[in-house]
């Protein structure tokens, strides 16, 4: 289903910082996380050191999730700094929680447009 494979570098565009990782927007479709431990080789003391809400990134995919439609992505070893031309985005503390709360919904929705068909 999607373009994207197992090592490739992707840019996206960082939407949320938790202690444990990075929420990445990659496109309409997929979103990602950056865990803690894909952040350096090194101790990472605080993900806020490395990247800000908004900046655009460069990640390698690390795995596709096509069900649930994310990625696992990483920025170790990489020169993930972007240029940031972008329009920022504002920080969510929700991280994939829309997508749980409404998953159900969706899964109803073509559900129906199959049985329909």
């Amino acid at each position: 289903m999607s373009d994207y494979k197992v090592g490739d570098i992707i840019k996206g565009q960082v939407t949320g910082i938790e202690k444990y990782g990075i929420f990445v927007n990659i496109d309409p479709w997929y979103n990602g996380l950056i865990h803690i431990s894909e952040v350096s080789d090194d101790y990472v003391k605080d993900i806020n050191d490395y990247v800000k809400i908004g900046e655009t990134i460069y990640c390698r995919v690390l795995e596709i999730d096509e069900i649930h439609l994310q990625i696992k992505l990483s920025i170790k070893n990489i020169n993930y700094k972007a240029s940031n031309d972008d329009s920022p985005i504002k920080e969510t503390r929700s991280g994939f929680f829309p997508l749980k709360e409404n998953l159900d919904g969706w899964i109803k929705e073509k559900l129906e447009i199959y049985k329909n068909s």
